[in-house]
């Protein structure tokens, strides 16, 4: 099994047409992801065609999120508009009742995240990032930008906050495989939660172990450590970021700021550690305590 997507899911791609839309349909496409359509209103009846394998596929452009779902069935939407408009994009897909909806989106205004964050709660909806690599079940589906050549299916669930090392934990544990591995953004407003990944995790039968990999800056991981201490029974390590970053400053995602002990690597490792979680210095260190773990 995977958490939140599988070989069932039908995704439309909001941003198909741009130059990015293009380039990682394409590469979702070589991965399996049944996309079933964009979205652009000015392009709206028109086709893209890619070439997957040999063969050529013509996607479908349809005006609006709400005609896409309507012609499509479609109930994932990955989100490559840019950041002045990804609000709107955003929105729409929510209204449209999409189940499912994946930000890459980086440098999206904090108050349009706020406003569409609180949108998808009211209306049940799920949000993965923004400014995140998106997710992939390999060899089921990849939405988003994740590499999906690095690592196979297998019994390792990943969340991450870095998208990087992201690809980085999979290379590490190419040899067992993913379940799933889920990069959930570093922004200071983000959908799914390192919580919310770790609770389907722990109910989905083909997930044995899970890393989780953090970063300075917020409670987040703090907050997940004492919901592993209470309800997760299966194997858990972690990775965070940020030992040596300065205090004070902003360090790549716009989330991961440090404020006197306040979010620090070494309080987020000790609140880990203390809930039985083992924490690696370095990513490979992190995956061979994994691999104990399951005794691989």
């Amino acid at each position: 099994m995977a958490i939140f997507i599988d070989e069932n899911s039908r995704v439309i791609v909001q941003g198909m047409t741009g130059a990015e839309g293009q380039k990682h349909t394409s590469r979702m496409l070589a991965a399996g992801t049944q996309i079933v359509g964009g979205v652009n209103p000015r392009k709206a009846g028109t086709t893209v065609g890619f070439t997957v394998k040999d063969e050529d596929i013509e996607i479908p452009v349809l005006g609006s999120v709400a005609d896409a779902v309507a012609a499509t069935g479609a109930d994932v939407s990955v989100i490559f508009v840019p950041p002045a408009f990804a609000k709107g994009a955003v929105v729409e897909a929510i209204e449209a009742a999409v189940p499912l909806i994946v930000i890459i989106t980086e440098g999206i205004p904090v108050k349009d995240s706020a406003e569409f964050y609180t949108l998808a709660t009211q209306k049940g909806v799920r949000l993965i990032g923004p400014n995140c690599p998106g997710i992939i079940s390999p060899g089921k589906s990849n939405v988003g930008i994740t590499p999906a050549d690095i690592t196979g299916p297998g019994r390792v669930g990943l969340v991450s906050k870095s998208g990087t090392l992201t690809y980085q934990m999979m290379y590490e544990l190419r040899d067992l495989g993913f379940s799933t591995a889920i990069g959930i953004g570093g922004d200071p407003i983000i959908g799914t939660t390192h919580i919310d990944a770790l609770e389907a995790f722990e109910n989905d039968p083909q997930t044995e172990a899970i890393v989780m990999i953090g970063e300075i800056g917020g409670d987040a991981e703090e907050r997940a450590a004492a919901y592993i201490r209470e309800h997760v029974t299966k194997p858990v390590v972690g990775y965070v970021a940020g030992f040596t970053a300065p205090e004070g400053k902003t360090m790549g995602h716009a989330g991961a700021i440090v404020s006197g002990s306040s979010g620090t690597a070494q309080a987020k490792k000790e609140a880990l550690e203390a809930a039985g979680v083992k924490v690696g210095k370095t990513p490979t260190e992190t995956a061979d305590l994994l691999r104990a773990a399951l005794g691989a």
